[in-house]
């Protein structure tokens, strides 16, 4: 093909370098050079022409080759693709069944740490409401046997001062002053009973809020979505 274009290169600069003949734009070219020319294209065309039709069939074979390949290319890809979509969906169903049995667990265990800590705190109420029913009872009867010897020594000493008239006005004053005396002491043991028992039954209310809040905390707990931050704990135990 390279032949071709040269030779037709020369013929173009012969015609241009041309002898002109006068008043006519004819030439004057010299016919044998014109002849050989034309001849060497004549002869190299056949053979670059079947060349280019090599070509032409080679880039036939070439693009089906291609086709084929990009067919067997994109079926492979397709199964492939189809291949990964399955086992994503496995894992996903797998992860899923695993999720819901963590959950599943997660509450088995909240109920039961909430049955747990409910019985705890009943056992504790009723630890403590027996306690301090019987310290009452012994505060109150401590009470009642020192106001019973108060008043039993006031009559006795009543008794005495009574006997003795010269100081019978002062054993008057005594006898009322250890009366009131009996009487106040009564009244601050009863209060001091009063008051233990309600500090015990204090103790035993703030032990019920720490149990309900430890409950709400694991039921919120439970309500809440997965996610990918971090795990927060089960039981919130605040004092």
């Amino acid at each position: 093909m390279y032949r071709v274009f040269e030779a037709l290169d020369e013929l173009v600069t012969i015609v241009e370098e041309a002898r002109g003949v006068p008043m006519t734009s004819s030439c004057v070219v010299p016919r044998g050079d014109m002849l050989e020319l034309l001849d060497d294209v004549r002869d190299a065309l056949p053979r670059e022409v079947d060349d280019a039709q090599d070509v032409l069939d080679k880039r036939d074979e070439v693009l089906e080759k291609a086709r084929a390949e990009a067919h067997t290319t994109v079926t492979q890809a397709n199964e492939e693709a189809d291949a990964t979509l399955a086992h994503a969906n496995d894992e996903a169903q797998r992860l899923l069944s695993d999720a819901q049995a963590r959950a599943k667990q997660i509450m088995a265990d909240a109920h039961a740490e909430a049955e747990r800590m409910i019985n705890a705190g009943q056992a504790e109420y009723q630890n403590l409401v027996e306690r301090s029913r019987s310290e009452s009872e012994r505060m109150i009867q401590a009470g009642r046997e020192g106001y019973d010897r108060a008043i039993e020594d006031a009559r006795h000493e009543q008794a005495r001062l009574v006997s003795q008239t010269e100081v019978v006005q002062a054993a008057h004053a005594e006898s009322a002053r250890i009366v009131d005396e009996a009487h106040a002491e009564a009244d601050q043991q009863r209060t001091e009973c009063d008051a233990y028992v309600d500090g015990k039954l204090a103790e035993f209310s703030e032990l019920l809020s720490t149990t309900l809040r430890t409950v709400d905390s694991g039921r919120n707990h439970l309500r809440a979505p997965s996610g990918l931050g971090q795990r927060t704990p089960l039981y919130d135990f605040q004092p």
